[in-house]
């Protein structure tokens, strides 16, 4: 019974059209890593949710903002896989 149907996706809107927002700025880190991986790459616009003019923005605030060296290019992963196993 409860394959008969198929649960649809919410639909996403974009934040920003729906504030009315003209303008991304560089400097708002708090909301640019809204729109970041924990990683330190960029959301896919399917995730954001944002339009496709909006995610450009977006793209170019946090590139700007790593070139003035607010946000980071990359996070260093600490993991333990990969590493030298010991033997006993």
């Amino acid at each position: 019974m409860a394959t008969d149907y198929q649960r649809q996706p919410r639909r996403k809107y974009c934040q920003f059209c729906k504030e009315n927002t003209d303008f991304i700025d560089y400097k708002d880190v708090q909301l640019l890593r809204k729109y970041m991986t924990d990683r330190g790459k960029i959301k896919p616009r399917r995730v954001t949710g944002a339009c496709t003019q909006h995610q450009h923005d977006i793209a170019n605030a946090i590139k700007r903002a790593r070139v003035m060296a607010l946000l980071p290019y990359t996070v260093p992963v600490i993991s333990n896989r990969g590493g030298r196993r010991e033997r006993r």
